[in-house]
């Protein structure tokens, strides 16, 4: 792989450190108890890319993605001491777009015109739903006044990108309540729309206490019915929990989708990396805040380093591509794993046979059922 066919690069910046922990949350977050430390964190982070920055190969950061935990906890000087210092060390691309997620609970007057200043111009707020008991039965601290005066707030921050997260299949929830929860977000006027079906994920409190949850039944007509409501607001889905006003897309979750290449920094943060010789490897960060801050400038920052075998690529390549409701270029997966399409024929048959794609010797396309099954498909391509 040579240097000038290196993937598309990004950057991921993790702020570890929320209000309070919610009982389905599986990400590396972390109650603060008392102020976090924001100050060392920053310097902590812009250390650990110093040492990452040879990674970058040359490429630019086309997007940047400050996720958390709640990266609206930390004040709009320090996320403009992050860009500022990460452009420094590995040039941003003009015009890259650049996220923060925040939460509706978090959100103090005024401060989304600093963060516009700081650079951010895209914001994700994690709503969920627009149901005050929905919202306290998943252990959310807003309520549906507090997102809707959020949303007021980035507006008059004046950031015109804006992404709303929302759950269905809640406990307790009905296809009623999942369309309110569309119906009010679409009232709001977003530019994205993300649109997620409520797992229980291992090591969480609800995987613990399991909450009683609609059945799959009624969660895929939630789903579908959703999906009806979006698009008749003008909200066309591009990927399977994503919808977007036409150029609305989101850019760095389509870097990941496409296979495309990650710097991560921070306390858990992740990365894939591809070098000039064609190897691709995963990276992680040490998890816990505390270790992260003690380790952060020097080589001890790596939590793991996991080099990923050719056998193994077509899976991982799948696992995102066939998340896009387009689909995948052949050329395109040859051009980011290196690897021969034709190694692909007897799993791409198998879907094909089972009704799970359609392809023209170009392009690969999920159907209707393989979006379905999408877990079945993928794992047609493990080794």
């Amino acid at each position: 792989m040579a240097a000038m066919d290196l993937p598309p690069l990004s950057l991921y910046v993790h702020i570890p450190w929320c209000v309070r922990k919610c009982p389905y949350c599986d990400f590396n977050s972390h109650e603060a108890r008392g102020a976090a430390p924001e100050r060392e964190y920053v310097d902590a982070l812009l250390a650990d890319l110093a040492q990452d920055a040879p990674w970058a190969q040359g490429r630019r950061i086309q997007s940047v993605f400050f996720g958390g935990g709640t990266p609206s906890l930390f004040a709009p000087d320090s996320i403009a001491r992050v860009i500022e210092g990460a452009h420094a060390l590995v040039p941003i691309e003009a015009g890259a777009e650049i996220t923060l997620e925040a939460n509706p609970g978090t959100i103090e007057h005024g401060r989304f015109e600093g963060y516009r200043r700081a650079g951010v111009n895209r914001v994700s707020l994690g709503v969920q739903s627009f149901d005050d008991e929905a919202l306290r039965r998943i252990g959310r601290i807003h309520g549906a006044d507090e997102a809707r005066r959020a949303v007021a707030e980035v507006r008059e921050g004046g950031i015109d990108n804006l992404n709303l997260d929302l759950m269905y299949a809640l406990p307790g929830q009905d296809l009623t309540g999942a369309l309110h929860d569309i119906e009010a977000a679409v009232a709001l006027a977003p530019e994205h729309l993300s649109h997620y079906h409520l797992t229980l994920e291992p090591n969480t409190l609800f995987a613990a206490h399991p909450p009683a949850l609609p059945d799959e039944d009624s969660a895929w007509d939630m789903q579908e019915a959703c999906q009806a409501a979006l698009a008749g607001a003008g909200y066309a889905q591009y990927e399977v929990s994503a919808y977007a006003r036409p150029g609305r897309q989101c850019a760095h979750n389509l870097n990941y989708w496409r296979f495309g290449d990650y710097l991560g920094i921070g306390a858990g943060a992740h990365a894939k990396l591809s070098d000039a010789d064609g190897g691709i490897r995963r990276i992680w960060k040490l998890r816990h805040p505390r270790a992260y801050l003690a380790a952060a400038a020097g080589p001890a920052r790596i939590g793991g380093d996991d080099p990923i075998a050719a056998a193994q690529l077509p899976f991982e390549f799948m696992l995102n591509a066939l998340r896009l409701e387009g689909g995948f270029a052949l050329a395109q997966y040859e051009a980011r794993t290196g690897q021969p399409a034709r190694g692909l024929e007897a799993a791409l048959g198998d879907a094909e046979a089972r009704g799970w794609i359609t392809r023209d010797g170009v392009e690969v396309t999920p159907t209707a059922d393989g979006r379905r099954l999408m877990n079945d498909l993928i794992g047609l391509f493990m080794p």
